[in-house]
This record gives structure tokens, sequence and C-alpha cells, in this order.
């Protein structure tokens, strides 16, 4: 079948608009802003500004990823807290994130904790030395103090359970937010890095206040007034995959993500930036 000039014209005007759509869809950066109230907040943490990012996957938004890295400069960050995937474990390359990690630490500090790229990759611990080297805080089930004066609020990181079975997953979770809890006084702020969002009943009873999780990439594909279609360990229209939600006392801040893994596109799901503003 031969096509006429008119026909090339207009298919030619509709790969152009599926193309930039797709392209807008996966490297224009949406900045999301919660502000979240804590009676438990320390005065002097009063108004802290938090950076959240998640699920990097070794992208890069610009050259060295110029773009991402100005746009958390212009929120001038107290802290920058970073919950696994930094990098993807199907095409491993950790210079990029590496050297965004680096940068970030000229921003503000840097906490990471692992996702389950990290900990499927093989790599993990020659990552977390060269992490700790350009000045990361990397929490492996264990604490960080953060002192202002008198007053203190803790930062605890775990592995992503990943690497064990899935009916063990629960356990070793549990395990793990022991260990980070050791000598961290009971009626502190805590807050908990935890790449994983699906496990509500273990955070319900882990005695933190705020939890930052990644992981479900927003359900990958979104549609409006339904939200995300697909997530790790939650399955079809998930429940976690985005926002803020409420479980007991405590909060718990899902990010969208920015990169993407064994799915290369996101749709209705722009890449998320994360900040969060503490009050008392």
């Amino acid at each position: 079948m031969k096509l006429n000039a008119s026909k090339i014209v207009v298919l030619s005007l509709i790969a152009v608009v599926c193309i930039s759509f797709f392209y807008f869809q996966n490297n224009l950066i949406e900045t999301s802003y919660y502000t979240l109230k804590f009676k438990k907040m320390p005065e002097k943490f009063d108004n802290f500004k938090i950076i959240h990012i998640s699920d990097l996957h070794s992208k890069e938004f610009g050259k060295r990823n110029r773009v991402l890295l100005d746009k958390i400069a212009k929120e001038k960050p107290n802290f920058i807290l970073i919950t696994g995937d930094i990098i993807d474990r199907r095409n491993y390359n950790e210079e990029p994130s590496l050297y965004f990690a680096e940068q970030c630490m000229k921003i503000a500090p840097v906490y990471f904790s692992t996702g389950n790229h990290e900990m499927w990759s093989g790599k993990l611990n020659g990552l977390e030395e060269k992490m700790k080297n350009i000045g990361v805080s990397v929490l492996r089930n264990e604490s960080n103090q953060i002192k202002i004066g008198d007053e203190s609020i803790y930062i605890l990181g775990i592995d992503d359970p990943v690497v064990y079975k899935t009916k063990e997953e629960g356990k070793v979770l549990v395990k793990n937010i022991k260990s980070s809890l050791k000598n961290v006084p009971k009626d502190s702020f805590k807050i908990l890095l935890s790449h994983r969002p699906e496990r509500i009943d273990i955070y319900e009873n882990a005695n933190v206040d705020l939890i930052l999780s990644g992981h479900a990439h927003g359900g990958q594909i979104r549609l409006p007034y339904i939200g995300g279609i697909l997530a790790p360990g939650q399955g079809f229209f998930p429940k976690y995959e985005e926002g803020v939600h409420n479980i007991g006392s405590a909060k718990i801040e899902i990010s969208r993500g920015l990169g993407n893994s064994s799915f290369p596109l996101r749709v209705f799901n722009r890449p998320e930036l994360v900040v969060i503003s503490l009050k008392k």
C-alpha cells in the first residue's frame, strides 16, 4: 500500500509527538514538596529540609547529572537521604552515581541505605567503601546521631533483605531494624531509610517517626484517577507506590524514584525529586 504525502506528514507528526512525550516523561524531573509535622520534633530541628532520592539506577539528567544537582542545590537542604538503587545491577556502572553522590556532598551531608540492586550486584562492599571515601554516611543496619546543641535526631538505615528467601524477608527486616535501633534512645525522633514500602505491618511497630522508601517506581505506568499499575512486592494496582501515608503514629513517604530498571519507560510518571520540610 502506497502512502500519499499527507499520510506521511500525519504519521511523522504522530511519531514526533510520541517520541517527545516519552522523552519528557522519562527525563523531565518533577519536584514534590511535603510539609510533615511531628509532636516529637525537637525545636532546633523545626523547619529542617530533607532531599529524598531513590532509585536513580545510574541515570543521568544532563551532563554528569548537572540538571538534577542544580535542582537539589536550589532547595538548600540540611541533608540528603538516598534510599537505595543508586546503581543498576543489570547494567552496572557505578561512576555516574559516585560522581553524583560526591557532588551532593558539596551541597549537604548525604546518608545512604541499600536497595535490592546494590544487594544483587555482588559489588556492594566495593561500592560502600568508595561512597565512604567521598564522605557519604552509609547506614547498614545502624544509626547516625545529628546534634544541634543539646537536641538531636537519629537517621537509621537498613539493608534491603532481598538476598534472603522471600518467606524470610520479613524476619530479616525486623532484625535489621532492631540492629539499627541499638543505642538509640526510645523517645528520640527517628528517620528510617528502608528501600521497600510494602512492609507497613513491620514499620508500624518499629518505634520510628518517619520512614523513607522507594522501590515501587510509582507503579511505573500511572493512570489518571487510578494510580500505579504494577510494583515489585505488591503486584498490580499497588497501594503503597508514592506519596505520604500515615501508619499508626508514624508517617511513610514513598518516592516514585528517578530512573528505570527492568521496564525502560515511565508513563504519566515523571522522575521525582522529593523535598520534605520537617515541622514541630
